[in-house]
């Protein structure tokens, strides 16, 4: 009888789903400390470039060891496409640089736009959080996936929260009531990009694939900068470390789990992680930027979170039903 060498899967799930959530939360907390440190183009442009520029480094080394490691075991040099497969993928390539555009600039631009305008980081984080829910199960045909009564009322009573957390928030902040629509449309981004990646996967090698999404994401904001005239950096230390900080950890830490986690769990799952962000988030919004919490911003996080775990009961009993042979009305990657 064989016995299992080294951590177990779950374990190794549990593990990233954990560091997926402190990663993703520091995204809106940088995005707070960096939005007012300089325009919103000008920090993505060069947090971007930042990422793009390690990954490339990552990649060329990467090269250079290949083909000394496959001599030593195959006593012959490896070049062109045998020595980097990945380059070799041109439909996969294609098919990342929509999955980058929507998951990089669709997504990041519109949440720091609205942190910039006064959206408090909780407040941004619970829309984030709850959306992915909402827009899954409204297409969830898309993933083969059924909708049931219980998702259908935890969905209403997420909405319900998200609704109190926004007018809590609204009492005590300066940003424009339009500005909470910059979130769902961040949201409605990232979640055509999961879309796009699971109804025709195009598997890339992790670090190719988040170097093609960075260089992707700054040649657009590239454009963006020149066209707004917000392409210079300001010299100040405190940008660049928010910059650094911003791509080593929300940019390659949290999206390099995304990635990771789409591949290992379902896809309410891994939205069911994005909630945990919330709590996180607020609390440390209101410990370090002095962000209001109210019994309102209470009740809205309890609803959310009481929906959000609805949806997933009603995926999870689905799922048992089909584990016994009934009617197989869960979800299934296509």
């Amino acid at each position: 009888m064989s016995r299992q060498i080294g951590i177990p899967t779950g374990v190794v799930t549990a593990l990233a789903s954990a560091a997926f959530v402190l990663s993703w939360s520091s995204g809106f907390l940088g995005a707070k400390l960096g939005t007012g440190q300089a325009p919103v183009p000008t920090l993505l442009l060069w947090r971007f470039v930042v990422v793009a520029a390690v990954l490339g480094a990552a990649l060329g080394l990467a090269r250079l060891l290949r083909p000394a490691r496959h001599r030593r075991r195959a006593g012959r040099p490896v070049t062109g496409a045998a020595a980097a497969p990945h380059l070799a993928r041109p439909r996969a390539t294609t098919h990342h640089v929509v999955v980058g555009l929507l998951s990089q600039v669709g997504y990041v631009l519109p949440v720091y736009g609205a942190i910039g305008l006064g959206v408090s980081t909780g407040a941004t984080s619970l829309v984030d959080a709850v959306q992915p829910v909402l827009v899954a199960t409204l297409v969830g045909p898309l993933l083969g996936q059924r909708v049931r009564r219980l998702q259908w009322a935890g969905l209403a009573t997420a909405s319900v929260g998200v609704a109190f957390l926004v007018a809590a928030d609204l009492r005590v902040t300066a940003a424009p009531p339009w500005a909470y629509a910059l979130p769902a449309a961040a949201v409605a981004s990232l979640v055509s990009a999961t879309f796009v990646e699971r109804r025709r996967p195009a598997a890339l090698p992790a670090v190719p694939m988040l170097a093609l999404h960075a260089a992707v994401a700054a040649i657009a904001l590239l454009v963006i900068a020149l066209a707004t005239g917000t392409v210079v950096p300001p010299a100040d230390a405190g940008f660049w470390g928010s910059t650094v900080f911003l791509a080593l950890v929300p940019s390659l830490a949290a999206y390099g789990l995304y990635w990771t986690l789409l591949r290992r769990v379902d896809v309410t799952t891994l939205n069911a992680l994005l909630f945990l962000v919330v709590p996180t988030t607020t609390l440390a919004g209101a410990g370090l930027f002095g962000e209001a919490l109210s019994p309102a911003t209470g009740v809205g996080l309890a609803l959310s979170g009481l929906g959000v775990a609805a949806v997933i009961r009603g995926e999870a009993r689905g799922a048992a039903r089909a584990a016994r042979g009934g009617d197989d009305d869960g979800p299934h990657r296509p």
